[in-house]
């Protein structure tokens, strides 16, 4: 009986060895999986992050990438010469005569409003300010001082503007038209100086686009100075 009990004891001591090695087992292999996963999820969250990064970049500054200093200026000085554009072509409203004339200024405020919105939002992301006449003083939209000599082509000054909007039928067609392509001129230059010296594909294809729209644009009012 004895014997019995000792070889019984013998077994149940082996048992137990058994299973503290196999739970000792487990709680190693837990421990490390939940290393492991933790490294996963770890890794998981900096793809994510990664993969999120741009997304929220690109939200908050659509020209994502390097830029340099034309880049900035290219849309601090379009900004204003867009916005100048949009009030040239807001008088066309109750002035003009010409159906192609109408359809025109219609096409220009419908393209350049979101040009400026998007303009605004890249130096927004670039920590720049909008207006350039914040770093470069008497550069501001207002004095009307924006003209060749300051570095921004084909601005109207005031006495332009309110020139144009005294105007009415044909005589605003003809002025509107005359005034918008040395405007559009103005704003293929810039452009093209952003093509050569911008570094931010974004803002150069930008600039490609305002090139190659202002450019039709400006033979179509050429077109239509020939038949007034």
């Amino acid at each position: 009986m004895t014997a019995y009990k000792h070889a019984l004891n013998r077994r149940l001591s082996r048992r137990l060895a058994v299973v503290g090695a196999v739970t000792a087992g487990g709680l190693l292999l837990a421990a490390c999986g939940g290393n492991d996963m933790e490294g996963m999820d770890h890794g998981s969250g900096n793809s994510a992050s990664a993969s999120a990064s741009p997304t929220r970049a690109t939200g908050e500054n659509p020209a994502p990438g390097a830029s340099n200093d034309a880049d900035v200026m290219f849309a601090q000085m379009m900004i204003p010469h867009h916005e100048q554009a949009l009030e040239m072509s807001e008088l066309a409203d109750g002035r003009a005569s010409d159906a192609e004339i109408k359809t025109l200024a219609a096409e220009i405020e419908k393209a350049q409003d979101p040009e400026i919105q998007t303009m605004k939002s890249w130096l927004k992301g670039w920590g720049k300010p909008v207006s350039a006449g914040e770093s470069m003083p008497g550069m501001d939209h207002g004095s009307g001082g924006m003209d060749h000599g300051s570095g921004m082509s084909g601005m109207m000054s005031d006495a332009d503007m309110k020139k144009l909007e005294a105007a009415k039928g044909t005589e605003f067609d003809r002025m509107f038209a005359e005034m918008m392509i040395e405007h559009h001129k103005g704003a293929i230059t810039m452009a093209e100086d952003e093509q050569k010296n911008g570094r931010n594909a974004t803002a150069k294809k930008l600039a490609a686009d305002v090139v190659k729209t202002q450019s039709a644009e400006v033979e179509k009012f050429e077109k239509i100075l020939d038949r007034l």
